[in-house]
């Protein structure tokens, strides 16, 4: 029974994910006036985007292609945004706040799945950090704005601490449920708290003769 509710909590950590960044893509093509074509695109390629990349890099079949269902969910959630009232999506950071659930979820899964085909700790951590990021950067490259990797506002140490912290769960003993809860949890919270008073990291830089620094 455990191992069942252990991968249900899994399967809609993935769900989540992908809805969610469905939404923020969708989202993305609407402000930038775009069509309902390039809205479903937007969709599809941001919440299936970083998931793809894991399953290439660990040599699991792609799961979107396996399951028609993911895609139908994408296009899906594009008709509902396109169709509805312009004011229903203009409220505040929105889409920050729906790429935040994003990343923290999805970054949980995807170190679960990577553990789940034998992939070591280390680099199942780094699967987790490109399922959550990956999908937004596409969508930012698309779109033709600044991606959020390139602003020192804290998103990848987000998603690392929602994989980081789940594996250090799983080691410490605790079930994959309160695992995966906890590490989402985390990494929703310091991204949260980043949109909410733009919390970044240092960036780098040198003391020189023409004053920057």
């Amino acid at each position: 029974m455990d191992a069942i509710d252990n991968a249900l909590l899994v399967r809609l950590l993935d769900l989540v994910g992908i809805g969610v960044f469905a939404l923020s893509g969708a989202l993305m093509a609407v402000r930038l006036r775009q069509t309902l074509v390039t809205a479903c695109f937007f969709a599809l390629v941001t919440g299936v985007g970083g998931g793809s990349v894991r399953d290439l890099l660990i040599g699991a079949p792609v799961f979107w292609v396996q399951d028609g269902a993911i895609a139908a969910v994408c296009i899906a959630i594009a008709l509902t945004v396109w169709l509805t009232p312009e004011r229903w999506w203009r409220r505040g950071q929105l889409l920050e706040w729906a790429d935040a659930v994003g990343l923290a979820a999805y970054s949980v899964f995807g170190t679960a799945k990577a553990i789940s085909w034998g992939v070591p700790p280390v680099p199942a951590l780094m699967m987790g950090v490109i399922t959550g990021c990956v999908g937004g950067t596409i969508r930012d490259v698309l779109a033709g704005v600044p991606s959020i990797i390139m602003r020192p506002e804290i998103y990848v140490t987000a998603g690392a601490l929602a994989s980081g912290l789940f594996l250090a769960l799983l080691w410490l003993g605790a079930g994959t449920a309160v695992a995966a809860v906890t590490g989402a949890t985390a990494g929703f919270i310091l991204r949260g708290a980043a949109i909410r008073w733009s919390l970044g990291l240092p960036t780098y830089g040198r003391a020189g003769g023409d004053g920057t620094s």
